[in-house]
């Protein structure tokens, strides 16, 4: 069980670098060779294909899935199975994805660094975000160990910001890229719709978990994703 942990813990590390180059290097260039698919089926494939990667996120982090996943395996590596499947999703996403040619826009010039501070904005959130919920428990490592941390609400920075930071982190690394191809566009625009979507479930499933701490929590910090906006 150990084994198996620390290896989902290496895929979904290895998932994370190949998905960053992936959209950084392959997304950010027009497709070299024209597409055997035509425009609307590939961009109907790319969607499909996102979605699938997304919707894991949602239905196997609902209870009834766990309940499920604890028929199936150890309680301990319900958390492991279910990184395990979203580092094969990701990687599926980067090797199946269907290029389309394109460019919305390129930004140059000063207002290009003005982006990249962003995206480096959006970076530094998320790092500190993950930090604060320990990276080794989200990679299921530390539920397969058994010694999880005791479960309450930090709220330190950047949860007293907004109450899903490395969401917000997401938004400003895919949202601010340039030049920004058809390709990160889709890909940008469907991650986004779906964190958007998948937000108050998610924190249906934590108001179940924690109760009136993660109420209060709510009540503390009034923005979801951005600032004075959701």
């Amino acid at each position: 069980g150990r084994a198996f942990a620390w290896l989902g813990g290496a895929v979904f590390v290895a998932a994370l670098f190949v998905g960053g180059r992936w959209f950084v290097l392959d997304l950010a260039a027009p497709a070299a060779l024209p597409s055997t698919w035509p425009t609307a089926a590939a961009l109907a494939w790319n969607v499909a294909l996102f979605s699938a990667f997304a919707l894991h996120h949602s239905l196997l982090a609902r209870s009834r899935a766990k309940a499920w996943i604890a028929r199936l395996a150890p309680p301990a590596l319900e958390r492991s199975i279910y990184v395990w499947v979203a580092s094969l999703l990701l990687l599926a996403v980067c090797l199946l994805w269907q290029r389309v040619p394109g460019v919305l826009y390129a930004v140059e010039g000063p207002a290009r660094w003005v982006l990249l501070a962003v995206q480096a904005t959006g970076v530094g959130i998320t790092i500190a975000g993950a930090r604060v919920l320990d990276g080794l428990e989200l990679a299921g490592i530390r539920q397969a160990v058994g010694r999880l941390r005791p479960t309450n609400i930090r709220v330190v920075w950047p949860f007293t910001l907004v109450r899903h930071p490395i969401y917000l982190g997401w938004l400003l690394m895919v949202g601010a890229a340039t030049p920004m191809t058809l390709d990160r566009a889709v890909f940008a625009a469907v991650s986004v719709v779906y964190l958007v979507i998948a937000m108050p479930w998610e924190e249906r499933s934590l108001v179940a978990a924690a109760g009136p701490a993660y109420q209060q929590y709510c009540q503390r910090v009034r923005w979801r994703l951005v600032p004075g906006l959701y």
